[in-house]
């Protein structure tokens, strides 16, 4: 045996013996057992170059790559893999995201350009061991979300990958392996990102099924910023879900649940300025059977507001459920780019994502009004400037309504009298004094509707002013005048009581409800007539006098744009009153009215003396 068979026979025994010894330590299969981890090595196996739609099946092949083995004795008795639990950061141009490999799970959500003081907006917030964003739980929703560690793969800086194997028994009979994939991808500049779970089973797993359903996913326990619904009663969370071509909203109390059990396109849970919604996995079928809307937790006095997604079983070894998923402001500009595919870069349409802003029939009006409003920030850059202008231009369009209310009611009061003759004529018989009183409304070419048209005009102007000043994104955190109003989306202060009141607690003194009570009072005293006080008396005098304070403590808290909506409207309107109070004057001079009037003001005078 010549020098170069020696060497050759030594080398490839050191080859061989490191092989073998290479293979057993780093590369032995694991054993197939309930919520057993996967071999961090087969993550490292993995292609970088891996698109998001290929993990599924990269950790298949992965996974499944040694079926030979799982019987051998030793592979079973191999010790599992101890997982650490770590963090990891997706962070883009609008977000900042946190995972944790235990479940795969968001634990915080930040909205970069959208702050709640000092801070920016956390989305996923009462995160707590036990009940974190996007968690999964086998079965129904009374399950307990998957709390173990996953494998990770990290696809690239905009999508990252969580795996598990697990065990289950089949709906048939016998267990089986499968692996429960979560991958979450985003967009550089949007607020939808897309959630892949995937069940990827072995060849003899016929379904997956746990009870009635295969899992339940749940959105964030609650999604920012903090309130206090005991102070801020114009904040809430609203359930929603939209379903054949109609969008269905739910408040509940704390402590409660509440089922949804029809189809719907997507669900959410919407706040004053912010909202998720979730887009329901497209089928021939419907993936998820039905949905849940739970406040029962409570996390710092921050009550949750969570909803529960609930998958139908799964038939078959393989499922992919691609959720798309909203987490981000109430503005049109942002949801409602995903009706059409050309505006999104997602490629997405037709979702609809916009009807959680609608406003059901006077969503036109609040339309209009923001378009006023917007074309007046474009000319000076302040909304509180920009609500002054706005009703300053609704006032002058409605003032002629307004004076032909006025006209009308000076109308009824030259008639009054031939109406009381003929109310007093036919006292008996209704049919026939409503007969005559037609007849003579007619001939005196008089409408009684005609004095109540402004006022069924300015109804809905009122109602979709409230619902816009309380729900218009551009308000939030928009300064008015520095040291009062600071935020027309929430109520002025100019001072702060640092013991809190009586019974009251620590609520700021605000001048604004103050302005506007006052604004009330005074417009009520220059409107009213003798006549009103004639009719009306005392009632009616607690009437035009109570109802200001009443509104003075439901709406002491109120958005102040709306306050200063309400309070310049007053004033205009008391501007308007002078005029028409002069020209009225002017017409019951003419119409021998205020001589009437005269020896009334007399006597009454003398009766006093």
């Amino acid at each position: 045996m010549d020098k170069n068979t020696i060497w050759a026979i030594v080398l490839s025994s050191i080859v061989l013996f490191a092989t073998f010894f290479i293979q057993n330590k780093y590369f032995a299969p694991q054993p197939v057992q309930p919520l057993a981890a996967d071999s961090t090595a087969q993550t490292e196996n993995l292609q970088n170059t891996a698109s998001s739609d290929a993990l599924a099946s990269q950790i298949r092949a992965a996974a499944f790559s040694s079926d030979a083995a799982k019987a051998s004795e030793d592979g079973a008795n191999m010790p599992e893999e101890v997982l650490e639990e770590k963090e990891y950061l997706i962070e883009t141009e609008t977000l900042k995201v946190r995972f944790t490999n235990r479940g795969g799970d968001i634990i915080s959500y930040e909205l970069k350009e959208h702050f709640d003081g000092n801070v920016p907006v956390q989305m996923a917030k009462n995160i707590a061991p036990s009940n974190r964003a996007f968690s999964l739980a086998f079965g129904d929703s009374s399950g307990a979300p998957v709390n173990d560690l996953f494998n990770v793969k990290i696809i690239d800086d905009k999508t990252i990958g969580f795996y598990k194997k697990f065990t289950a028994a089949n709906p048939s009979d016998g267990q089986s392996s499968f692996v429960l994939v979560k991958q979450y991808s985003f967009d550089e500049t949007e607020y939808l990102f897309k959630l892949d779970i995937t069940i990827d089973g072995d060849k003899n797993m016929s379904g997956l099924a746990f009870g009635n359903a295969a899992y339940t996913l749940r959105t964030s326990p609650q999604i920012g910023p903090y309130y206090n619904p005991k102070v801020d009663r114009y904040e809430r969370r609203t359930f929603m879900f939209f379903s054949k071509e109609k969008l269905k909203k739910l408040n509940l109390s704390d402590g409660n649940i509440k089922t949804f059990d029809k189809n719907f396109s997507w669900a959410g849970v919407a706040g004053k300025y912010f909202t998720q919604q979730i887009v329901s996995p497209a089928s021939q079928s419907p993936v998820i059977q039905n949905a849940y809307y739970s406040t029962k937790n409570r996390v710092d006095n921050f009550q949750d507001a969570q909803l529960f997604l609930v998958r139908s079983p799964v038939s078959g070894s393989f499922a992919q459920d691609s959720y798309y998923i909203y987490m981000g402001p109430k503005v049109e500009k942002n949801v409602g780019i995903y009706n059409n595919a050309a505006e999104n870069n997602w490629k997405l349409a037709d979702l609809r994502l916009d009807e959680s802003l609608g406003s059901g029939w006077l969503a036109w009006l609040e339309t209009f009004l923001k378009f006023l409003m917007e074309f007046f920030y474009k000319l000076i850059p302040n909304w509180g400037v920009s609500i002054i202008l706005m009703t300053i231009l609704l006032k002058v369009a409605m003032y002629p309504l307004t004076k032909k209310s006025s006209v009308s009611t000076l109308k009824m009061q030259e008639l009054q009298p031939r109406i009381q003759e003929i109310q007093t004529k036919y006292k008996n018989s209704p049919e026939k004094m409503n007969a005559e009183m037609a007849k003579f409304y007619k001939e005196a070419g008089y409408n009684p509707l005609s004095g109540c048209l402004p006022l069924l005009i300015q109804f809905p102007l009122i109602f979709a002013m409230f619902n816009l000043f309380n729900n218009y994104f551009e308000f939030r955190g928009a300064m008015f005048i520095p040291g009062w109003i600071p935020d027309l989306s929430v109520g002025d202060s100019v001072y702060v009581f640092p013991a809190g009141l009586p019974l009251i607690g620590e609520l700021p003194l605000r001048l604004l409800p103050i302005i506007y009570v006052a604004s009330q009072l005074l417009f009520t005293k220059i409107t009213q007539t003798a006549s009103a006080n004639a009719a009306g008396g005392n009632s009616m005098k607690y009437m035009m006098y109570g109802m200001p304070l009443f509104f003075f403590f439901m709406f002491y808290s109120a958005p102040a744009g709306l306050l200063l909506y309400w309070t310049v409207s007053n004033f205009l309107q008391l501007i308007q009153q002078l005029f028409i109070n002069k020209m009225m004057h002017a017409k019951r001079v003419e119409m021998g009215l205020a001589e009437a009037d005269a020896p009334k003001r007399t006597v009454t005078s003398k009766k006093k003396k």
